[in-house]
């Protein structure tokens, strides 16, 4: 595509600002979106050729910066190949190197890989995989999740049903969310000493609910769209612990703080615990296209299979699909 010239851009951004719907963007929107000509490493060209850091490494997910060269290769080499084609019942040698590569790198007994297109999608995914488990157990009454509040998990709707239900995005579709258990957001500070006060008040949801959740949904370690709030891994390590207690499943979302984004490869080494669920995404291609996954334990798989092959169990586990 030939470089536009600055005199067109003002005619393509009033046709943007007219017609094209940004995320999180108020309708009419009172300034227009600004213009990018080209982007190199860490550096986003805008319209008017002035050069800016992108520190926000469009929303966490370039994380080895645009237009690198082994990555760019890559995708040149694929689509030359095979640019596309349907998973169901077909699969490739990406897909499976990258299950592989997965199940190595991610904490251990995350066995089976489910791919979706983007971090919503995998915690939808997620979600459907904890009723599920319940409903092949015989225990459908365990449809509700408990998370903390400060929480982001994505824009779809079982999504925004547990994202934060007054600070966050979505209060305004409140009605038409189902319902679920809020527990006070972990105190701040990654090496805080605390008084275990918010880890109590979470304890006591779980201990008056349990018999109707089907999983904890966190963010592991910092909440990122609730305000870049980072806590303290002994409470990551005790919701786990909790989990285990009260017989509920944890789904650990690691699409923002997943590849090294806290400093580890992923959030749940900081407090040595393994999720039954984790969600990864926006790393997980650098960036450069939409992709995302979710992994879960032996646990879960071996129980989808019993209650396969059990003729007395009333539900039909199919493996998630959307």
């Amino acid at each position: 595509m030939n470089p536009i010239k600055p005199s067109h851009w003002d005619t393509l951004l009033a046709f943007d600002q007219k017609h094209v719907w940004h995320p999180y963007a108020k309708i009419p929107s009172s300034t227009p979106a600004i213009g990018v000509s080209k982007t190199q490493g860490s550096v986003i060209t805008l319209a008017d050729g002035h050069d800016v850091i992108d520190g926000m490494s469009s929303w966490w997910a370039t994380i080895h910066g645009y237009n690198h060269p082994v990555i760019k290769q890559a995708m040149h080499d694929q689509i030359e190949i095979m640019p596309h084609i349907m998973f169901g019942g077909l699969t490739h040698q990406p897909a499976i190197e990258l299950a592989k590569r997965l199940i190595d790198l991610t904490p251990p007994d995350l066995v089976k890989v489910f791919f979706s297109d983007s971090g919503s999608v995998a915690m939808e995914v997620a979600i459907k995989m904890a009723l599920q488990f319940w409903i092949s157990k015989n225990n459908p009454e365990k449809n509700r999740l408990l998370t903390v509040r400060n929480g982001y998990h994505g824009d779809t709707f079982a999504t925004m049903a547990t994202c934060d239900p007054d600070n966050g995005m979505h209060h305004i579709f409140s009605q038409n969310l189902v319902q679920h258990f809020f527990a006070p957001a972990p105190e701040m500070g990654f090496d805080i000493e605390s008084d275990n006060s918010d880890i109590q008040a979470f304890e006591t949801l779980l201990q008056a609910h349990h018999t109707t959740i089907a999983a904890v949904a966190i963010e592991p370690i910092v909440q990122g769209a609730g305000g870049m709030r980072f806590y303290r891994p002994a409470y990551l390590k005790q919701v786990r612990a909790l989990c285990t207690q009260y017989n509920v499943l944890l789904i650990t979302d690691e699409i923002a703080t997943g590849f090294g984004r806290t400093g580890k490869l992923f959030a749940c080494e900081w407090a040595d615990i393994t999720p039954d669920i984790m969600c990864i995404g926006k790393a997980l291609t650098g960036g450069y296209m939409t992709l995302a996954a979710t992994l879960c334990t032996q646990k879960l798989v071996t129980q989808l299979v019993m209650a396969t092959r059990d003729s007395s169990c009333t539900a039909q586990p199919l493996w998630p699909i959307l």
